[in-house]
């Protein structure tokens, strides 16, 4: 079993899908309701453990009853918890979260300035870890997972949705898998293979950009190489970028070469946007084994 150290933030997520977006400041009434928890590592962890890997989550908490809902739910999912940090006098992070009938997202999240506690996360690997999945969210605490995945020679991911407090949290990781509005934001570019472009030109390690329904671009043998997104009509994105990263560090953990990770990570992601709340329609391995097996004969591609 391939393990995998996800380090960042874990938050309670109240998820409520409306038809579409409010625009007035007034009462509106959700269709459908769910309390998950969330946060890009915490979810990337729960992927890990649902997809068949070992399944390791750092991150920092409140010693709240927040915080205590949050660790209950990742250890049901069978995520161990043994490395996340309760602080007293800390609220533990919330986010409200609407969901339209496009499945596209807005969030609200409120978290307390957490202290940087980087000697938090081990300076080695614990044992059976084969791979980091790191956010920008905890950068001290990120780039000490990182440097350990680096020293132990195993993939270290970093999961950019938007642009990193501190550069080298990039050069240190193995993998980047940038989000489009994180590459817009480096590179002042809306083409998202172009900003790959102009990040690979400079860059010593893998880099990639996920864009959604258009897939995902990558760095492979000197040129930017593209994975087309499969065929879903998409009920609920929110979770998916960390499902992704969590599939694509498993897989990466297991041996897998990058366009097959990126393929396997697609396809987990994929079957996360079609069920509603959150982190909850994380795939188990079954489901997005089954899935790649239909979608085989067909190219992935365009909804």
């Amino acid at each position: 079993m391939a393990g995998v150290m996800c380090v960042g933030i874990a938050t309670q997520d109240l998820v409520f899908g409306l038809a579409s977006m409010p625009v007035t400041p007034e009462k509106h009434r959700a269709k459908s309701f769910a309390a998950v928890g969330g946060g890009i590592a915490a979810t990337a962890a729960v992927a890990v453990a649902r997809l068949g890997g070992r399944a390791m989550l750092c991150a920092r908490l409140g010693d709240d009853r927040i915080g205590r809902d949050i660790v209950e739910s990742l250890v049901a999912d069978g995520v161990d918890c043994s490395l996340i940090h309760r602080l007293p006098g800390i609220v533990s992070p919330i986010s409200a979260v609407l969901v339209d009938d496009a499945g596209d997202r807005l969030i609200v999240n409120y978290a307390d300035a957490m202290p940087p506690a980087g000697n938090a996360v081990p300076e080695r690997l614990p044992h059976g870890i084969g791979a980091v999945m790191a956010d920008t969210r905890w950068t001290e605490g990120g780039l000490r997972a990182l440097a350990a995945a680096r020293a132990a020679g195993c993939p270290g991911v970093l999961d950019a949705d938007r642009r990193p407090e501190n550069p080298e949290l990039a050069t240190l990781a193995s993998h980047v898998a940038y989000a489009a509005q994180a590459v817009r934001e480096i590179t002042g570019l809306d083409d998202p293979r172009a900003g790959l472009e102009a990040i690979a030109a400079t860059a010593g390690n893998w880099v990639a950009v996920t864009d959604g329904g258009n897939g995902t671009w990558f760095t492979q043998g000197g040129r930017i190489a593209h994975e087309p997104a499969y065929p879903i009509v998409p009920v609920d994105t929110l979770g998916a970028g960390d499902v992704f990263h969590g599939a694509l560090a498993l897989g990466l953990a297991e041996g897998m070469d990058e366009r097959a990770a990126v393929r396997f990570a697609s396809a987990a992601a994929a079957i996360k946007c079609t069920r509603f709340g959150g982190r909850a329609g994380a795939p188990t391995r079954a489901e997005v084994e089954a899935f790649m097996t239909e979608h085989a004969g067909r190219t992935p591609g365009c909804r």
